[in-house]
């Protein structure tokens, strides 16, 4: 395609939205602009442009709003992200009056800024008590990126220059970039680009339903983590630096483990010395009831890629909470450690979670999580399970899934699915987003991530709004003859 021959003129442009009425927007020619110049991210893009983007101008509370008017309540916070709600404007205060102070300046050459020292203490207060340390980024890609490096720079300080294998799971979700995916076990992005890279390697899921048949879920939890185990024997003790997991893994299809697959993971990372890396990306700062999901599930990762809920999704950043035995050794004995970034500790960014973490704090939305609208979610959530096209439906805190199946068996292990390339999940989000509610497909496993100010009464309203959608699916799938 021509660089100009879509190009938006000055009348294409003015017409995007109408001056007299701020309100009303041209959705089409919207539409059009992005298909002609905007790259989505995991996008088939001649598809997007066969039937055009959905235009999305406000938020407010649990709620958006797109270009045509259409409310729709967002079940995934953004994309895991929006913790403390829409509209927020005391955190765009906090952002207008940083730019208007010292709106960028960088962190290297012995340089530093206020908002960013204020952050890396406000951070180590509320976390786990091994941390004192943290590295900004721009994003949890950036953080995973900076895991690998920091991981195996440490291994090298010590001395053990071939202890830089990392290990992680099938099915993970790390970041997109080159290490990200490397990271990460999903098959479609090893499959471009010739990833993953040298000495990432991956054992499978704690998946109860893909792979517990004939076991208890405790005992199934137990049996995946020996998986480690067995990895590291395989690769060699003497070459494992670290494993990286999710606490619960969320892109994958909100996959919750067995109570007793994290501790047997912390007992194995121990004895073998090996570095822990949890991805805390999705599950940190409230969305699992606590801070950090690694204290829900009892483990004491060296290492914490944080992002997304950090500042609500307000503005970019990410980072790594560095726990004592990495940077004591990088600190002391590791001299200059070649990496970094522009817009590490970004003043903006910084002030927009410092004001997200106030939020978080004087609102108590964590503890509130944690205690009544986590449980009521749960309780909730729980009830779609009598839908006769919900085969299984789990959550914890405010992240929940639930299994579309074609037949519903005495047991979950005895679910009879749809056929992969009917693609009902996607049929059934169609439903979702048509009739005002925002709720993601993983497969055929449809998945939510709710904003952490959701109130017991908006959760009624969320989970009436699925069962209506579930209703909706369920007829259109009787009408195509697939049920």
């Amino acid at each position: 395609m021509s660089n100009n021959s879509l190009a938006p003129s000055a009348a294409l442009v003015a017409s995007v939205k109408t001056p007299a009425r701020p309100e009303v927007y041209d959705t089409a020619a919207i539409q059009k602009l992005d298909t002609a110049h905007y790259m989505h991210p995991f996008t088939d893009h001649k598809a997007l442009g066969e039937k055009g983007a959905r235009v999305m101008v406000r938020g407010e509370g649990i709620y958006l709003w797109d270009s045509q008017g259409k409310k729709v309540l967002d079940g995934m916070s953004g994309l895991w992200c929006v913790n403390v709600g829409y509209g927020r404007t005391s955190i765009s205060e906090a952002v207008y009056r940083q730019m208007e102070t010292l709106p960028f300046y960088n962190s290297f050459f012995n340089t530093t800024n206020i908002p960013a020292v204020e952050l890396a203490a406000k951070l180590v207060k509320i976390s786990p008590p091994q941390f004192n340390h943290v590295y900004f980024t721009g994003s949890g890609s950036e953080g995973n990126d900076t895991n690998l490096r920091m991981v195996r720079r440490y291994w090298d300080v010590l001395g053990y220059k071939e202890r830089h294998t990392i290990i992680s799971r099938h099915n993970a979700y790390h970041g997109s970039t080159v290490a990200g995916a490397s990271l990460g076990g999903m098959d479609g992005m090893h499959a471009q680009g010739g990833l993953p890279i040298p000495g990432i390697v991956h054992i499978g899921q704690p998946n109860y339903l893909e792979s517990g048949r004939g076991m208890t879920e405790d005992e199934f939890g137990i049996e995946a983590a020996s998986w480690l185990e067995k990895k590291i024997l395989e690769v060699g003790p003497d070459k494992v630096a670290a494993f990286i997991g999710e606490p619960i893994q969320g892109a994958g299809g909100v996959i919750i483990p067995p109570a007793t697959y994290w501790p047997e993971i912390q007992r194995i990372c121990d004895k073998y010395a090996i570095l822990l890396i949890a991805d805390e990306v999705i599950c940190g700062f409230g969305r699992l009831g606590k801070w950090f999901a690694s204290e829900l599930f009892g483990i004491k990762p060296d290492l914490i890629t944080f992002a997304k809920g950090v500042t609500s999704g307000y503005v970019p950043l990410g980072g790594v909470l560095v726990g004592d035995r990495v940077a004591d050794v990088l600190i002391e004995k590791g001299g200059e450690f070649n990496h970094g970034f522009t817009y590490s500790g970004h003043p903006v960014a910084c002030a927009a979670a410092l004001e997200n973490i106030r939020i978080l704090e004087d609102e108590k939305l964590v503890e509130r999580v944690g205690n009544e609208t986590g449980p009521y979610l749960k309780k909730r959530f729980a009830e779609l399970a009598d839908h006769p096209l919900v085969g299984y439906a789990d959550s914890c805190g405010f992240v929940a899934g639930l299994n579309l199946v074609r037949v519903k068996g005495t047991t979950v292990h005895e679910n009879v699915p749809f056929d992969e390339e009917k693609a009902v999940g996607m049929v059934c989000r169609g439903y979702m987003f048509n009739n005002g509610m925002i709720m993601r497909a993983v497969g055929d496993r449809m998945i939510i991530a709710p904003p952490l100010v959701m109130t017991c009464a908006q959760i009624d309203e969320m989970v009436a709004l699925i069962r209506h959608c579930l209703d909706l699916t369920y007829a259109d799938l009787q009408q195509r003859g697939w049920l």
